[in-house]
């Protein structure tokens, strides 16, 4: 239903079309072979798309709360019965290794269709006020109540690194509010995302609700961010992207939800558990191999520590097994595509150039096909090198010496980024007051792990408002007050 011969087909106002752009080949990073055809979108495309959704707002928000969660129900449902295959896709099209694709993409994608068909409260009374009689009426009691209504027609623009859990994020939250969805995945892995599209019609989303766009050049998401009808852009991706969404919706004060870049600091302090920290700061290696906005690449360790934590680095990132995402013992895969490749090796070859030390790492793994970048250590860094302060993306970690706490806390700030920091230490009382005073959106004392709950979202250049749990409810959300005469 939803592919044609020569490729898969948009999804627009309830309709699979052929692209006016034709197909380009989405290639496995792993093998370098095509994993399938996905649309390439024209702009008069991605307006009907927008113009389609606008349409839809109306009848979709009115619909019962309970009615949008069943429907997300029953999407969660499809995607559980077809969870094998859906992973497969999201494994060829990412190179993550099977148990990632399974577990925190397709696994993760469908509890969030699950966790936002649960109801939530959208309304809730406010104390009344006694007013003096003045110039805005009589004086008397004033009742009041505050509605969560939806933004309306929101654009969300998605990352390659995800193609399940962060659309799910923001299509689940969305539509669990009233809005319409317009969706333009990244280019590299777009067809998992279809996917989606595929169980939300199945489950019964109207016409029009959810739409997706997908295409290899700018214009399909500089089309979307620039339609009249688009009054909410939700983005997840580079900051350069993120500011240059934002200059367009400040022109017609579009809402945004922006999560951009990251280079979280990792603050180990002599007396942590080296251990937890290895496997901790590890992630960075083995998840995704690196290319994940949350990663702790940068290492700010304790003098009397150092030594003993780059020593216990450099040999867990030996250890780990880099090749073939299908083999149930590799642990670090491919990256994206092979410029990206080339984009994390130019940074390796950059911090020998500013004087890091290669610890681990540091040469192309001898593989004939696959985009494979060797888990790297850079040790004896400084803040100022540009490979302590620009995003890198892949599984390249660097390591910052420091002396008491006050230094600690003033390097992890001294960033362009604040997403997500981490503290181990074995005073727990010292882990949280240096996790309240770092500049981060969230921190993680004595763990990389997160409470799905939990807000997220980032400080500084990281960017713009929260999501996750409730608080994704509250971001694809407008609050409207309602007062009257008690």
């Amino acid at each position: 239903m939803s592919e044609a011969g020569d490729g898969q087909r948009l999804f627009v106002g309830g309709e699979w079309t052929e692209p006016d752009g034709g197909h380009y080949a989405v290639v496995d990073p792993a093998t370098e072979e095509t994993v399938g055809w996905a649309p390439e979108a024209s702009r008069d495309q991605v307006r009907a798309a927008c113009a389609a959704a606008r349409e839809a707002l109306e009848p979709w928000s009115r619909t019962a709360p309970e009615e949008r969660a069943a429907v997300l129900g029953r999407a969660a449902g499809v995607i559980a019965g077809r969870f094998a295959p859906y992973a497969e896709l999201a494994r060829a099209e990412t190179g993550a290794t099977t148990a990632t694709a399974r577990g925190m993409q397709v696994g993760v994608g469908m509890a969030r269709f699950r966790r936002y068909a649960r109801v939530e409260p959208a309304e809730w009374a406010i104390p009344p006020q006694i007013n003096d009689a003045g110039p805005m009426g009589k004086a008397g009691v004033m009742g009041a109540l505050a509605v969560r209504q939806p933004v309306g027609v929101v654009a969300c623009i998605t990352s390659y690194n995800n193609p399940w859990a962060n659309p799910a994020g923001k299509i689940a939250p969305a539509l669990a509010m009233g809005n319409t969805v317009v969706v333009k995945p990244a280019p590299q892995d777009p067809l998992s995302v279809y996917r989606m599209a595929e169980a939300l019609e199945e489950a019964g989303v109207p016409r029009g609700v959810v739409n997706v766009v997908s295409g290899r050049s700018v214009e399909v998401g500089e089309a979307a961010v620039e339609s009249a009808d688009v009054d909410m852009v939700s983005f997840t991706g580079s900051t350069a992207v993120g500011r240059r969404i934002g200059e367009v919706c400040g022109r017609s004060m579009k809402r945004q939800l922006m999560e951009l870049g990251g280079k979280g600091a990792a603050l180990v302090f002599d007396d942590a558990d080296v251990g937890s920290a290895v496997a901790g700061i590890g992630t960075t290696f083995s998840f995704y191999s690196g290319q994940i906005c949350t990663a702790p690449t940068r290492v700010l360790a304790q003098r009397g520590i150092y030594d003993r934590l780059v020593g216990q680095l450099a040999a867990y990132a030996s250890r780990l097994k880099v090749g073939d995402p299908r083999e149930p013992d590799t642990v670090v895969g491919p990256v994206i595509s092979a410029a990206h490749r080339e984009r994390v090796e130019s940074y390796v070859e950059l911090g020998r150039k500013e004087g890091a030390v290669v610890v681990a790492g540091g040469e192309r793994p001898p593989f004939e096909r696959g985009f494979y970048v060797a888990p790297t250590l850079l040790a004896d860094c400084t803040n100022d090198m540009r490979v302590a302060r620009e995003e890198i993306f892949g599984p390249v970690v660097v390591v910052i010496p420091f002396d008491d706490e006050d230094e600690g806390v003033a390097l992890a700030d001294d960033s362009d980024y604040g997403l997500i920091d981490y503290v181990w230490s074995g005073d727990v009382a010292r882990a949280f007051r240096v996790a309240r005073r770092l500049r981060a959106g969230g921190v993680g004392v004595n763990t990389v792990g997160r409470n799905m709950e939990a807000p997220f979202g980032g400080f500084r250049h990281s960017g713009v408002g929260r999501d996750c749990g409730a608080y994704a409810l509250h971001a694809y959300s407008e609050v409207q007050s309602i007062v009257w005469p008690g």
